[in-house]
């Protein structure tokens, strides 16, 4: 990229950078010191709010960058990304987000303590919360190296190398200085900046094509390489059964896993009430819904303004489809408009990523202190408080995301953020519906469903095409690949379900029907609710 486009967007990177530390500095001069401000922000902030901070929490690397550059790849089967992402969002409101709030504190693990034996239950939400947000981590810094190694002239390794490193070091200072106050009032801000950011593109999209979006489609098909293919189902999970396979298995972990990320359930104990919860969830499905919408026009128009060989060649995952498209559209390289809007978007998706990635770092270092902490230590043992053990966890999550994203620098974000999403619908999902819904349940049941999905997912990645067996693999060099599939969900969701039900069948323990009613009471009604 030119000099220009360097200067401008790294001003702007600059700006965006300065006030969020300004947010972080003003959040830490007001914290008190407590747990719940550091978790919870004291529980202050209005439905609004806390929608808009969903929203900025779930509009991530991957949907921004990802998933337009996999409609511009492979059309009407990139769409499928943006519908599973948004589907999701009716489990969260219908079975999730108000029973979430009256039953736990700040953790997935409150909510299974409050009926189950305290400490199995939160060693094993604690690691499977820990896992999911490291791959969710992941994702959001490798989009984040991506963009500025794009920036600076292409593939530059070394600039994508500082920059993951960056973006760890940030997120670390936002969680540890700020924490939930500092870390909402980033999101809010991140998030009307990238809507405004989608909006602007998708007018100048339309406007290009007179607002037909049948044209748009047209041209986007004509260009793609692929013709009328491009426009129907199976460019990429079409053919063979295994292809189909993968997209069922990427369709459950996609509709079912919000419901069971670390950080989408911490934001519920943002607001007062189980009310309040319920209507933050109906600010962000009404922002997301929009932004899905929205990449669904950029992506087409990515493949009918650029066409799908240009953005391959930028990035062969297409994660630089939607700043080419703003340069495009800005009336190309080298000219004062593509210029401004490059540089424009280019901040914007800079500012989605640091502000998810202290969202995911908050929930990572809580699981950490509130749940594996507090469950480990040896009786005896000098008490450090739980506030501190939050902050240093931070850094080590941040030194960890460092490592994992420099390792998997060429993935596509959205298909990454589809394995974090298989190993919380496998994981957390079911031991979460488990504790709210069967009145049997029992503590082993609830460390089985946890391990008995967050093992499978885990280890059928590892042993998937992701990792090894194909040039586009992690580490292409090595063939140890024995399951078929790039996502587990299909195998490992209904094994999360049945170890969950066969480890209560198989107890001894018998249920404590009292703390059942108890918690049946408090999440139907919000009686007793922190």
């Amino acid at each position: 990229m030119s000099g220009d486009h360097q200067t401008l967007a790294l001003v702007l990177f600059s700006l965006f950078v300065a006030l969020t530390l300004a947010i972080t500095a003003w959040a830490g001069r007001r914290r008190r010191g407590t747990t719940e401000e550091f978790y919870a922000g004291g529980r202050l902030f209005s439905p609004m709010e806390n929608g808009f901070a969903i929203a900025g929490d779930y509009m991530s690397a991957a949907s921004f960058l990802g998933i337009s550059g996999l409609i511009a790849l492979y059309g009407y089967d990139g769409v499928l990304y943006a519908v599973g992402f948004l589907v999701a969002w009716l489990v969260v409101l219908f079975l999730v987000a108000e029973l979430v709030r009256n039953c736990g504190r700040f953790t997935l693990a409150d909510v299974l303590a409050a009926r189950m034996r305290e400490r199995p239950v939160r060693i094993a939400a604690g690691t499977s919360s820990l896992t999911v947000s490291a791959l969710y981590l992941v994702a959001q810094m490798v989009g984040a190296g991506t963009l500025v190694s794009l920036l600076l002239g292409g593939e530059s390794r070394a600039a994508q190398t500082w920059t993951v490193v960056g973006v760890g070091a940030l997120m670390v200072v936002y969680v540890s200085l700020g924490g939930m106050r500092a870390t909402t009032w980033i999101q809010i801000v991140k998030s009307v900046l990238l809507m405004g950011g989608t909006i602007t593109l998708t007018v100048l999209v339309l406007l290009r094509f007179s607002g037909d979006f049948g044209q748009l489609l047209t041209t986007a098909a004509a260009r793609s390489g692929q013709g009328p293919d491009f426009l129907a189902p199976g460019l990429r999970y079409g053919g063979d059964w295994t292809a189909r396979l993968d997209f069922i298995s990427l369709g459950l972990a996609l509709v079912l896993g919000t419901a069971g990320l670390p950080h989408i359930l911490s934001r519920f104990y943002t607001v007062p009430t189980a009310r309040a919860a319920r209507r933050s969830t109906v600010w962000a499905i009404g922002l997301i819904g929009g932004f899905y919408l929205m990449t669904i026009v950029l992506g087409f128009g990515a493949a009918a303004l650029l066409g799908s060989d240009t953005v391959r060649s930028s990035h062969a995952s297409g994660n630089t489809a939607v700043p080419l498209l703003a340069l495009d559209l800005g009336g190309g390289a080298g000219s004062t408009g593509g210029t401004v809007l490059f540089a424009v978007v280019a901040a914007v998706a800079f500012a989605t990523i640091l502000a998810v990635v202290a969202g995911i770092t908050l929930a990572s270092s809580a699981s950490v202190a509130h749940d594996l902490h507090a469950s480990l230590r040896r009786e005896g043992a000098r008490r450090f408080g739980e506030v501190a053990v939050a902050r240093l966890a931070a850094a080590g999550v941040g030194v960890l995301a460092i490592g994992l994203s420099l390792l998997a620098r060429d993935l596509n974000v959205a298909f990454l953020v589809g394995l974090a999403f298989a190993v919380a619908a496998s994981a957390n999902l079911p031991v979460l519906l488990y504790t709210l819904f069967w009145r049997s349940f029992t503590t082993r049941g609830a460390v089985w469903s946890v391990y008995g999905g967050l093992v499978p997912a885990v280890v059928l990645v590892l042993l998937s095409p992701v990792v090894s067996g194909s040039p586009a693999s992690l580490l292409p060099g090595l063939d140890f690949q024995l399951f078929p599939l790039e996502n587990p969900g299909l195998v490992s969701v209904p094994l999360g379900f049945a170890f969950g039900w066969l480890g209560t069948v198989t107890s001894r323990e018998e249920p404590d029907e009292d703390r059942h009613a108890e918690t049946e009471v408090r999440s139907l009604t919000g009686a007793g609710a922190v």
